[in-house]
């Protein structure tokens, strides 16, 4: 008798299973028509910030077809990087940065692509397969809501991907076919009434529900955005200095995502876990370059790192720090100056109105 034919979608996700995703789905390349409309609105309403990219690339970043017309499937794929540590815990350490959990093990993209790379060389050498692109975070690649109808999980309120396995604590990947592949049944949005993400904001980045201002989230302020950050949003960054977890960490559905099930390239290495703004003050490039090299970090720079660290010093109220930033008021970059002289002014404010610092 002969044995059944395992259908090969079935075996695309044992062997995506097998290189380190916790997560695999299919849809068609038009399920998202919706997402383009959404893209549009939210680029017209400049939620964008200085992510200029987006604008420029918004016709293909639409739609699938929009990128590479001769796609029929794709085929999204989640890492876990699901954190043993509670993120939430050096926000009462305010001498020590906060690094966001996706950033503290190596870079993610190498990873992530790496693992593309060879499912779909596994898939070339499946019989009837044809053209492929796999892509991860820079093309212009609408992931959430492909993973959506995929039914990876759902996006929620935060705009991130929510799995009922794994929470919020998801890469993405994509793999575009210009094949048909049975697609997998899209994911229901399971937010219901909560609104834990949207309160956890300290820059209250979220004007509604499913809606984040970039401009106001603290990830953007201290990843993409390069020049001075504006100053009424200083004291809500608290001590971020690359990334911010919050609105994550807040998510109830989190108490499902097990650290274990999380890739072990993503393991936090010791100097990114909670490193001392003292130390991050004092760097200069080649410091930099050393401590952050295979880090995602090292692509923001030297003096963005250390612009978010005066500001970090600036709200931790610890005079020990002085020191360091009146060195960075002569720095070469008069942005790191600019967050110097504040955070110099917040200090002596505090000590000013303290009986005891």
């Amino acid at each position: 008798m002969t044995a059944p034919t395992i259908p090969f979608e079935q075996r695309l996700k044992a062997k995506a299973a097998e290189l380190g995703f916790a997560a695999c789905g299919i849809c068609d390349a038009e399920a998202a028509p919706e997402a383009g409309a959404r893209l549009r609105e939210w680029l017209k309403q400049g939620c964008h910030g200085e992510m200029l990219w987006m604008e420029t690339r918004a016709a293909e970043r639409a739609s699938p077809k929009g990128l590479w017309p001769e796609v029929r499937s794709v085929i999204m794929l989640g890492m876990s990087y699901a954190p043993a540590a509670d993120p939430m815990a050096l926000a009462n350490q305010p001498e020590r940065g906060r690094i966001s959990a996706y950033a503290q093990g190596r870079d993610y993209h190498d990873v992530v692509k790496s693992a593309l790379k060879a499912l779909a060389r596994w898939m070339v050498e499946q019989k009837g397969m044809g053209a492929l692109k796999v892509f991860v975070d820079t093309a212009p690649v609408m992931e959430k809501p492909l993973a959506q109808a995929a039914g990876i999980g759902w996006q929620g309120k935060h705009t991130n991907i929510l799995s009922r396995s794994q929470g919020n604590w998801l890469f993405l990947g994509a793999i575009y076919v210009d094949a048909a592949l049975m697609p997998d049944a899209p994911a229901r949005d399971r937010c219901g009434s909560c609104s834990a993400c949207q309160t956890a904001c300290p820059t209250d980045a979220f004007p509604a529900p499913y809606r984040l201002d970039a401009r106001r989230c603290i990830s953007y302020l201290t990843i993409e955005h390069k020049g001075p950050i504006p100053e009424e949003l200083r004291p809500g960054i608290g001590n971020h200095v690359y990334g911010c977890d919050d609105c994550l960490a807040a998510c109830p559905w989190n108490k499902f995502a097990q650290a274990a099930q999380a890739h072990k390239a993503f393991l936090p290495r010791a100097e990114l876990a909670a490193p001392r703004l003292d130390d991050l003050l004092r760097l200069d490039d080649a410091g930099f370059r050393e401590i952050f090299s295979g880090s995602p970090i090292k692509r923001i720079g030297r003096n963005r790192m250390v612009r978010n660290a005066a500001i970090a010093a600036g709200n931790s109220g610890d005079g020990s720090l002085v020191p360091a930033l009146s060195a960075l008021l002569g720095d070469n970059d008069p942005v790191v100056q600019d967050a110097a002289r504040w955070a110099l002014g917040r200090l002596e404010a505090r000590c000013v109105n303290s009986p005891v610092w």
